[in-house]
């Protein structure tokens, strides 16, 4: 794939009268942490033509003109009769004024939530809305009697999926989505999407795996033979199979036993962002997230969550110099539920300045309560090392919960079984990466040869470190094979605790390749390598990679060998 193609649509018949609209940006589109595989998306929107005419998800402004051009070719927009709305979002406002501006005619058809944010985001409270609760149909004509179903969660409060029985196709928006983009429309040969798909859903879903289990509920009651998503390829060949894991994903999180509430509010969608990037950092590392946008949630269901809770995280933006008044409840409801042994968190965006987040850290502090990172404070967008600095705060969180409670359970003693595998030799590494302005390392003995032709390895990466994020299929990475001899400050600096975002070369002698990542000039030899694929083993992820250069730094030098007292630490 190209990443200097030009953005494009992709107009193409999947169904009886119903055809896809797949705007598509070949980079990265924008600074969140669901798009940082770096492998493009598709905003995909749907056009249903018969007695009356609908369209399902226009793309946001970065698409408006050439998604309108695509379909004005096709289509006279003074017949189109309908916009339905998956959900609503301020990005979207461009397209969907434009579109007014042409066709004024237009009935907009959304959620209940969905309509109060339209009208915020078109600013006009007169337009022409069907709301829909899950029990209105609209008929289209020859059959396409449209179904709805609201399927709420905390990040989209409005999203609402839609269904034809004509077709038999289940129109989605954000559930069973992947960012790639390519041309396959459906995806024929789906296991090549698994990695994809399954990190979508970490960033986007697990910290909703509530919310997700009772969308999958509803949703099995309708004959379904194709997912009409919000992003990447259709969803049909690997239906059965993708819906199976969405079960058993959210199941992974909703029956774990240790558990963070991570309370917030989002103005303009950048406090959300960083909750999100909070979010995975958490799940990643084994803890699960009770994500809980304080705006639409039950102060008794607030209450619920922070009373189960291991620790809690409370974000807000600020507002005319004062925290949102949901954000201000929810605040007191923590005060007077959580026990001050629990850890706490906050963080936040502004725009001219921060007075929330110092009101909910000051507030923490006089209760009492531990944090478990320093409170992030965001002026206006986050960008990539912004986002690398919430999803490590996040796991560093979830870490520190784990750890207390390790304390509170006495340690057993390593098994004969683990003693034995704790002996298995392994050369010890350092692996360095670098993408853009994210970069991360991490020691490493897990390392083995996997391959001749081409040469190949094996490394085991495991799920709650920061590096993690750069080791997915297409990433390039450095390995770094230490000495003998001179190992010990290169293994003890990068066995150290790093702080979330903090530098982790300096005071260490480094060299960049051409793809940026960091050679440590200390150690015995180099091998660039690049990620072929990538398997899930247990609370590592298995990462094999072909080596694409490589230099012996020390003609006499002997490779540093690891020797683990047990198989149940480093």
């Amino acid at each position: 794939m190209s990443k200097n193609k030009a953005r494009d649509v992709q107009v193409f018949p999947i169904a009886t009268n119903t055809r896809i609209l797949r705007s598509r940006s070949w980079s990265r589109l924008r600074f969140e942490i669901e798009y940082a595989l770096a492998k493009g998306t598709t905003a995909n929107s749907y056009l249903i033509e018969s007695d009356k005419t609908a369209i399902i998800d226009p793309p946001g402004e970065t698409f408006t003109q050439i998604y309108l051009e695509a379909l004005q070719q096709r289509f006279h927009l003074e017949d189109l009769d309908y916009v339905i709305l998956g959900h609503v979002n301020p990005n979207r406002a461009a397209t969907l004024k434009t579109l007014l501006e042409i066709a004024p005619q237009i009935t907009f058809v959304c959620s209940n939530p969905g309509a109060i944010n339209l009208r915020a985001a078109l600013e006009n409270p007169d337009l022409q809305i069907l709301v829909m609760r899950g029990e209105e149909t609209l008929d289209l004509g020859n059959g396409h009697n449209l179904q709805f179903i609201p399927t709420p969660n905390p990040r989209y409060a409005d999203q609402l999926c839609t269904y034809d029985p004509q077709t038999e196709i289940l129109y989605t928006d954000k559930l069973f989505g992947a960012h790639v983009c390519g041309d396959q429309v459906f995806d024929e040969g789906w296991e090549v999407y698994n990695e994809d798909r399954r990190y979508y859903f970490d960033c986007l879903m697990a910290p909703h795996a509530r919310q997700v289990e009772t969308a999958l509920d509803k949703l099995a009651d309708f004959p379904v033979r194709m997912y009409a998503n919000g992003h990447g390829p259709l969803v049909r060949y690997g239906l059965i199979d993708l819906t199976k894991a969405y079960r058993e994903w959210s199941q992974q999180q909703t029956s774990a036993d240790l558990t963070v509430a991570l309370i917030y509010a989002s103005a303009y969608g950048n406090t959300a962002t960083l909750a999100q990037a909070i979010a995975r950092g958490i799940t990643k590392a084994g803890v699960a997230v009770e994500s809980i946008n304080c705006e639409f949630t039950e102060p008794e269901e607030i209450r619920a969550a922070v009373e189960k809770a291991g620790g809690f995280i409370i974000g807000s933006p600020t507002l005319g110099g004062h925290a949102p008044t949901p954000v201000q409840t929810a605040l007191g409801i923590v005060l007077s539920t959580a026990t001050n042994n629990k850890l706490a968190g906050a963080f936040g965006s502004f725009g001219w300045s921060g007075e929330a987040v110092d009101l909910i850290e000051s507030k923490l502090k006089d209760a009492g309560y531990r944090f478990g990172f320093d409170t992030i404070r965001v002026k206006f967008k986050p960008d990539d090392a912004t986002l690398q600095l919430c999803e490590e705060a996040g796991t560093d969180f979830a870490q520190a919960l784990k750890k207390a409670r390790k304390v509170r359970s006495p340690s057993q003693p390593a098994t004969n079984v683990e003693q034995a595998v704790g002996r298995i030799v392994g050369s010890l590494c350092v692996l360095t990466a670098k993408e853009g302005d994210r970069s991360s390392a991490m020691l490493a003995s897990w390392v083995s040869q996997a391959s001749f032709n081409p040469p190949g390895l094996t490394i085991a990466v495991a799920k709650d470190r920061a590096v993690e994020t750069l080791t997915h299929t297409g990433n390039k990475f450095v390995l770094n094979i230490l000495k003998e001899g001179n190992h010990l400050g290169l293994m003890k600096h990068f066995l150290k605790p790093f702080g979330p975002g903090q530098d982790r070369f300096a005071d260490v002698a480094a060299e960049e390749t051409e793809s940026g990542s960091p050679i440590l000039t200390d150690a015995l030899a180099y091998l660039e390598c690049s990620v072929q694929n990538r398997m899930e083993s247990g609370d590592h992820w298995l990462v094999y990679a072909t080596v694409e250069n490589g230099k012996l730094l020390d003609n006499d030098g002997v490779t540093a060998v690891h020797h683990r007292k047990s198989a149940t630490h480093y």
